[in-house]
């Protein structure tokens, strides 16, 4: 059980530190402005939308928060990656 709090704060940690570069990328795309920027926009709002509802059907059956983490991580890393090109 230990284990398990540990590596929901590692993800949890890991998560939030992710989360602010794709933030910054992201502020600085939309302060570009342009069709790039309109349409990291769109893409910020359905993103979001769907990794809640996808994480709200992990947890409904039965998933741990250690997988639901690592399921936002996943889209957290996706999107830096894509954003630092």
């Amino acid at each position: 059980m230990y284990v398990n709090w540990m590596k929901l704060s590692w993800n949890m940690g890991m998560l939030a530190l992710e989360s602010q570069k794709v933030i910054a990328l992201r502020l600085a795309k939309l302060s570009i402005g342009g069709k790039g920027g309109s349409q990291e926009a769109t893409d910020m709002v359905s993103e979001k939308v769907a990794a809640a509802g996808q994480a709200a059907v992990s947890l409904a059956t039965g998933k741990s928060a250690v997988a639901v983490t690592k399921q936002y991580r996943k889209k957290v890393r996706s999107n830096l990656r894509r954003l630092r090109k």
